[in-house]
């Protein structure tokens, strides 16, 4: 069945205690990622008023002299930690740059003794705004939270064990992506092709988007309609990565989406957006799982370590040298 808009679901159905509650959210789930590969939620654990305070932050630092933000661009990381600027990234398969810049929080650091921190470079958070530290922590928390809830709901669904993901995206590799699609002021002069993100599928495990300030993102159904994907305040879209979509050989479906350019009378506007892309640890093995593979279903994928992949499409964006 081909669906016109999202499902939507509530994560406290998941967690309430009431087996039938929980088993009918795995289906639902489960159905939703069969098919259009994206679903939204309710019951993240973020509120309307904590959005809008991180949002405030995020558009206060995007709103500085680019010399400012340049200042939090790190050499040397491919763009995990901090400042990426203006055109950097070029999604998979195309010649021009996506017309966005964007920040980036990694996991806050523990002292717990893992050995992958040494993986890790450190966060770094712009001096002159100090609440965009502690606002855009408490969102990357709360939705790593939420994140490993909705891993437990697949790891059921997939018929798993519910603690399935745990051990593997403990201190993960997880970003907070702050985004801001900057005006166009002169759209004449865009190069042909230039929007604001072309069509992609994202690399990690599952996605997990608050509402963005403005429309634009679009999905790419199975019979090649491109659908307008909305939520209400207070729901986060998910969506399944391409990790997700090699463990599960393509069951569970990274879907093809887009964040196109406003209407011409719109262009001169910004647009801001904060995806949590949920990562697991480097060396979690993203090799097909058996019970996916079949006659039916031969397996389509290479088998390929998590650290292997991102490295892999960090140099396709262009924020990694080969």
């Amino acid at each position: 069945m081909l669906l016109d808009e999202i499902p939507s679901l509530d994560l406290a159905d998941f967690l309430s205690g009431d087996a039938s509650r929980k088993a009918k959210f795995v289906q639902e789930l489960g159905a939703a990622f069969n098919t259009i590969g994206f679903v939204a939620i309710k019951g993240h654990g973020l509120t309307n008023d904590f959005t809008s305070k991180l949002y405030s932050e995020v558009e206060q630092f995007f709103q500085s002299p680019d010399t400012l933000k340049q200042t939090y661009e790190i050499e040397g990381i491919a763009g995990q930690r901090g400042y990426i600027g203006k055109r950097k990234e070029t999604a998979k398969g195309f010649k021009v740059p996506d017309l966005k810049e964007f920040y980036h929080v990694g996991q806050p650091r523990k002292e717990d003794g893992d050995s992958v921190w040494s993986e890790y470079p450190e966060n770094v958070f712009p001096a002159e705004y100090p609440d965009f530290e502690k606002y855009t922590v408490e969102a990357y928390q709360t939705l790593e939270k939420a994140g490993k809830s909705l891993l437990q709901a697949i790891a059921l669904y997939l018929e798993l064990p519910e603690d399935y993901f745990e051990s593997r995206v403990k201190n993960g590799n997880s970003i907070l992506r702050a985004i801001h699609y900057f005006p166009i002021l002169d759209p004449d002069s865009l190069p042909e092709g230039a929007v604001r993100a072309a069509a992609h599928g994202d690399i990690n495990l599952i996605t997990l988007l608050m509402g963005a300030s403005a429309e634009g993102l679009e999905v790419l159904r199975m019979d090649g309609k491109w659908i307008p994907i909305t939520a209400l305040p207070d729901q986060v879209v998910v969506n399944v990565g391409d990790m997700l979509d090699r463990l599960t050989n393509h069951k569970l479906k990274s879907t093809i989406h887009r964040v196109v350019n406003p209407p011409r009378e719109k262009m001169g506007t910004s647009r801001y957006s904060i995806p949590f892309f949920m990562h697991p640890r480097s060396e979690m093995d993203l090799t097909c799982l058996s019970s996916c593979v079949s006659t039916e279903y031969p397996k389509i994928y290479t088998d390929m370590t998590a650290g292997a992949f991102l490295n892999e499409r960090l140099i396709e964006l262009g924020l990694k040298k080969a």
